[in-house]
């Protein structure tokens, strides 16, 4: 018999980190960014870590580019909640990003103080569509 957490139990013992990516966020609508290398970064710096995953499109399109961090379940036991995370245009962002969710994420570690600019809310409908 093995020992090893089942798929489904290892992605819930970690945090996923949702990357928007559709009809602005991740296109030329945002010039100066290289939105590749975001997601390339996001992957090699989290993949041991947390699940990253890409959507086509969060619906906060006047936030692109838009990512949430989800709580791994031991996050949200100790309290944590999704945050909300847009404008995220600069490679600074993206690597305190990585290394809160490294950190342990929301509910587990305190996030780098200068993503609280990042921060926002979204309606009550997309915020169900990705956080359900």
């Amino acid at each position: 018999m093995s020992r090893r957490k089942a798929p489904a139990a290892q992605a819930a013992s970690r945090c996923t980190v949702t990357v928007c990516r559709g009809c602005c966020c991740g296109t030329a609508k945002v010039p100066g960014v290289d939105h590749a290398g975001q997601l390339t970064t996001l992957r090699a710096e989290l993949g041991a870590v947390a699940q990253v995953r890409v959507v086509n499109c969060l619906d906060a399109c006047e936030q692109a580019n838009v990512i949430v961090v989800q709580p791994s379940s031991t996050g949200r036991a100790a309290g944590g909640r999704p945050v909300w995370l847009g404008l995220v245009n600069d490679p600074d962002a993206t690597a305190d990003i990585a290394t809160w969710v490294r950190d342990g994420g929301p509910g587990l570690a305190d996030p780098p103080d200068v993503l609280d600019l990042y921060e926002f809310s979204p309606s009550r409908r997309v915020r169900r569509a990705v956080e359900d």
